[in-house]
């Protein structure tokens, strides 16, 4: 009997610490179980709440200071050429509107793996596309029509960029007819990023993204900026050249992934619109000057700038399985690849 009432205050008092704890906006964890009983829920499960706090076990929570409002996807797209500036194959050698479809399949794959976030947060997918083929902006359009966000799809204003490129590049040569195209792209939707609310992802139409690739670059900005209390830079990618060279890195954990500092990227990234604004002229001038290395602008920027890419990566990159600025390493190819078939 002595056992029983010992039990019942025990469970009485238990109860009363967990309201104590929700009062004060503490959080607790049975280790028996790993069970959180200030919120009901076991571990591992997100903790995290978008735009309210970080939960990280065993680092505790933090407060977000640093909400996202909006995120805007501008995703280019040019399925009717293979590869930008090479002759090579890609894995998988698939023709290049299958790499476009996947991606964007990937992207609302992403999205819809965890809606919950987006109920404050404004939420639109932009497609701006040079000479893919009909039937290809058609089954664009299709899957778009389907989605529970707002999309629209542009046609690239070629004619009224091409005219701020230089015609010779950095090397001394030539500026292809695919270069122009890509870097008309560029600016595009870079002056379309300018006006958007808040963050801004830039996608190229050959990255396919893991299903919680969204959800991580949401929750790792929030966390990552109200920490450091800057705005950032977010590659989604972690590219082989980056184990190529022995530079030091600072490591920061996101919601669900380690998040390294670097120093240089592709044009695939996600920003903030103050980012975008601050450093509109040299963004740009990527653009109407082809560099080499064509980022070269952007890696400027990064040396004043907090850019971050994830270990291992939320996106890959199917290009050449050589390159190495291509496939992450450590990643099922195959399976992601399947995952997002139309």
């Amino acid at each position: 009997m002595k056992v029983q009432n010992k039990t019942i205050k025990s469970s009485i008092l238990k109860k009363l610490f967990i309201k104590v704890c929700r009062i004060f906006d503490f959080e607790i964890i049975d280790q028996g179980n790993l069970h959180l009983p200030v919120i009901d829920k076991k571990s591992p499960k997100i903790l995290s709440k978008i735009g309210d706090q970080s939960l990280v076990l065993p680092m505790g929570k933090i407060k977000i200071t640093r909400k996202v409002k909006s995120l805007d996807i501008i995703l280019r797209t040019c399925a009717s050429v293979n590869m930008l500036s090479q002759s090579k194959k890609r894995i998988f050698k698939s023709n290049k509107d299958q790499y476009s479809l996947r991606t964007l399949m990937s992207l609302i794959n992403s999205i819809n793996n965890n809606k919950k976030i987006f109920e404050n947060i404004k939420l639109k997918l932009t497609i701006i596309d040079h000479n893919s083929e009909k039937k290809i902006i058609h089954k664009f359009k299709k899957i778009l029509k389907k989605q529970f966000f707002k999309s629209e799809i542009k046609s690239l204003n070629i004619d009224f960029y091409k005219k701020k490129i230089k015609k010779i590049n950095q090397q001394g040569k030539e500026v292809t007819q695919n270069q122009i195209s890509n870097m008309s792209n560029i600016n595009q939707s870079l002056n379309l990023g300018k006006n958007c609310d808040d963050l801004v992802y830039f996608v190229e139409d050959d990255y396919v993204h893991k299903i919680d690739a969204i959800e991580e670059m949401l929750f790792a900005y929030e966390k990552i900026s109200t920490q450091t209390r800057k705005e950032l830079i977010l590659c989604p990618a972690d590219y082989p050249y980056l184990y190529t060279k022995l530079k030091d890195s600072k490591i920061l954990l996101g919601n669900k992934y380690h998040w390294r500092t670097i120093e240089e990227s592709l044009c695939t990234f996600l920003t903030s619109k103050k980012i975008i604004n601050k450093h509109f002229k040299k963004l740009t001038s990527a653009c109407e000057y082809e560099h080499f290395p064509f980022e070269k602008p952007f890696h400027q920027i990064y040396k004043k700038e907090l850019c971050i890419s994830p270990m291992p990566a939320i996106a890959l990159h199917y290009t050449n399985i050589n390159s190495i600025y291509g496939l992450s390493p450590f990643i099922d190819y195959k399976k992601l690849w399947k995952n997002n078939k139309l």
